[in-house]
C-alpha cells in the first residue's frame, strides 16, 4: 500500500492553530483552463515571482521554488460543481405565478389554475 503524503500539513500542530499563514494558497484559472495555486506568503527573492503548488510524476509534492506555473506540474483540473439546470422565468412569468391577495389556492386547484391568476381554465373549445 503506498503511503498517504498531505499536499501541505501545518507545522504548528497544537488544537489552537489549525491553519498558519503558510496554508493560504491563490486559485487562479491559467489560459488553459487548468487552474494553479500559487503561495500567498512565499516569494522569490530576487524575482518576486511566486511559489507554485506542483506535483512531480511520483504524485510527491515538489519545492515552490522549482515549480513554474507554465509547466504541466503545477496544473491541477478544476472540480466543477454540481450545477442545477433551471429555467429561467420571464416577469411575464413570475407575475402569473404570484397569487392575488385574498385568493388561496385550495388542494383541488390545479396547476393551470394557479397559472392563469386562480381563475378557472375554461376548456371549452373555442374556433
Amino acid at each position: 500500500m503506498t503511503p498517504v503524503y498531505p499536499v501541505y500539513q501545518s507545522a504548528s500542530r497544537s488544537s489552537q492553530e489549525l491553519f498558519t499563514p503558510e496554508c493560504k494558497f491563490k486559485e487562479s484559472v491559467f489560459e488553459n483552463y487548468y487552474v494553479i495555486y500559487s503561495s500567498m506568503l512565499y516569494r522569490q527573492q530576487e524575482s518576486g515571482r511566486a511559489w507554485f503548488l506542483g506535483l512531480n510524476k511520483e504524485g510527491q509534492v515538489m519545492k515552490g521554488n522549482r515549480v513554474k506555473k507554465t509547466k504541466p506540474a503545477a496544473h491541477f483540473l478544476p472540480k466543477p460543481l454540481e450545477v442545477a439546470m433551471y429555467r429561467e422565468p420571464s416577469l411575464h412569468d413570475i407575475g402569473e405565478t404570484v397569487p392575488k391577495a385574498g385568493v388561496t389556492p385550495s388542494k383541488s386547484t390545479s396547476a393551470s389554475a394557479i397559472m392563469n391568476g386562480g381563475k378557472p381554465v375554461n376548456k371549452s373549445k373555442t374556433t
